[in-house]
């Protein structure tokens, strides 16, 4: 499996080897031996997230508290997205920029965002289906998130569908009422760098003790 560390730090793209023949393909998606040395420790599973969605479908940009966040660890099974991670830590060098990812049934590369950080992705396919591996569970009370078209982001969503057809953005309500990068940071919403840090280098630690 090949890693590439992305221009957001906590962030990685992990693209697997592929065998295929005549019956098929196989690949490994997912080795936890591997993500734990990349990352410093194990990544302790606790939910496992499907979305279906159609094209244009834009989710995100989500986030939650810190302590505990939730990591993740994102793939495209069927179909394609084009798959956002946001620095959201207040305090961070690259605060308040992104890198993307495609994610599809291609090449079948998959993105693991650490705790702290911001999620989106949208749809280029009809059907695009995208597992999460999640460090912990839903709860509503700790995630929150930024509107994913905050245009201080500067995130060129797609503006054309695999198959080559114009897209139009279809957000829920709750992504469509998320503040603005800076509406969240004035309302103290968003993670602070050196606490996620400390956060994760305590992780670190544990696992190596």
């Amino acid at each position: 499996m090949d890693i590439r560390e992305l221009a957001i730090s906590g962030a990685w793209e992990f693209t697997p080897k592929q065998h295929g023949d005549s019956r098929g393909v196989f690949l490994e998606a997912f080795k936890a031996p591997l993500l734990a040395e990349v990352i410093g420790h194990d990544l302790q599973l606790a939910q496992v997230n499907v979305s279906v969605s159609a094209a244009g479908t834009l989710r995100g940009i989500h986030f939650a508290d810190v302590p505990p966040g939730q990591a993740k660890y994102v793939t495209c099974t069927a179909g394609a997205v084009l798959d956002v991670i946001v620095d959201i830590r207040v305090g961070s060098p690259t605060f308040g920029r992104h890198d993307a990812v495609l994610l599809d049934d291609v090449d079948r590369r998959a993105v693991y965002l650490s705790e702290g950080l911001g999620h989106a992705f949208c749809a280029l396919a009809d059907g695009s289906t995208v597992s999460y591996l999640c460090s912990t569970g839903y709860n509503p009370s700790a995630e929150h998130g930024v509107n994913p078209l905050d245009p201080a982001l500067g995130i060129e969503w797609p503006t054309t569908a695999r198959d080559g057809s114009p897209l139009t953005y279809e957000l829920s309500a709750k992504d469509t009422a998320a503040p603005t990068l800076a509406e969240a940071a004035d309302a103290g919403l968003l993670p602070d760098f050196d606490a996620v840090t400390a956060y994760l280098r305590a992780r670190s630690d544990e696992s190596e003790g």
